[in-house]
């Protein structure tokens, strides 16, 4: 096959490498400062990239800006559209974290977007990748140990599930918080506090380190003016995330967001799940 691979960070730039090791055609655009092996096609334009390719890949995830590609290696910004209207209608596209106006998009130019990222395999070491790589970036943001201290982990999904058993590894205190009362009573079971998202406060005030997963806006400006001096807001949801930045820049408040931590930290382990996710969808679809 002939993979026509389209933006992203290292994951897709050893993605390609792996492609080819496989024995695929590679051909890459808006890749450009990337780190690339030798025998992948360096594109100028996404029509010399995408003419006669099997299958398109878009990165993970395909956009972090509305309307625009995910393509940090690209030098400039890349108009998602410019992407699409190169590839042959038809022609299977995939990608990580696809958007409703992704698919709409995909849709009017005769195409069917493919959402890699949500396969439960590739999910799951996703979120532990992403738990690693927020552990080495609390470790580098604090001036003090981790251990004893309080962590606040908002959202009960995958992420949080990776992450809390390892903040609790290192010793800090951990509580969840999760709308969903069903969802208290499992990590109350596995030996965590848990609370209420919507009722944060009195867990708020004695948080140390916050780190959010939800992706909506759950740290308000109100909320975040619950937090003691000193704490630190780390943000792993997807764009626009689920703190209120500029209320946080306000008051002073150190808030971090974090995206793509598997392409920083496990870019190696990352690229990897890509394949096996991109595969599993081609044979699953005959594709």
């Amino acid at each position: 096959m002939v993979f026509a691979l389209c933006g992203g960070d290292e994951r897709t730039a050893r993605l390609a490498g792996l492609l080819l090791e496989d024995g695929h055609g590679v051909r890459a655009w808006a890749l450009e400062e990337a780190p690339l092996s030798e025998g992948v096609r360096q594109c100028a334009l996404a029509a010399e990239c995408c003419e006669g390719a099997d299958c398109g890949v878009l990165p993970m995830p395909a956009s972090v800006r509305r309307g625009f590609l995910n393509a940090p290696y690209g030098g400039k910004p890349r108009c998602m559209a410019e992407v699409l209207s190169a590839i042959r209608p038809g022609t299977p596209v995939l990608a990580g974290g696809v958007s409703g106006e992704l698919r709409e998009l995909a849709a009017e130019l005769g195409l069917e977007c493919r959402d890699y990222g949500a396969l439960e395999s590739f999910r799951a070491l996703n979120s532990l990748a992403t738990a690693e790589g927020a552990l080495a970036v609390l470790l580098q943001e604090t001036a003090e140990v981790l251990c004893g201290r309080r962590a606040l982990v908002i959202g009960g999904g995958r992420i949080a599930r990776a992450l809390a058993p390892r903040l609790a590894a290192l010793g800090l205190r951990v509580c969840v918080a999760s709308r969903r009362p069903e969802v208290r009573a499992w990590y109350s079971a596995l030996g965590f506090e848990a609370c209420d998202t919507e009722r944060l406060t009195p867990e708020l005030r004695r948080t140390q380190l916050a780190i959010n997963t939800a992706p909506s806006l759950v740290l308000t400006a109100s909320r975040l003016t619950e937090l003691p001096e000193g704490a630190l807001v780390l943000d792993l949801a997807g764009a626009p995330g689920g703190t209120d930045f500029d209320a946080a820049r306000s008051f002073g408040i150190r808030a971090l967001t974090a995206p793509g931590l598997p392409g920083k930290y496990s870019p190696v382990t990352a690229s990897a799940a890509v394949r096996s996710a991109i595969y599993e969808i081609l044979e699953d679809e005959k594709l």
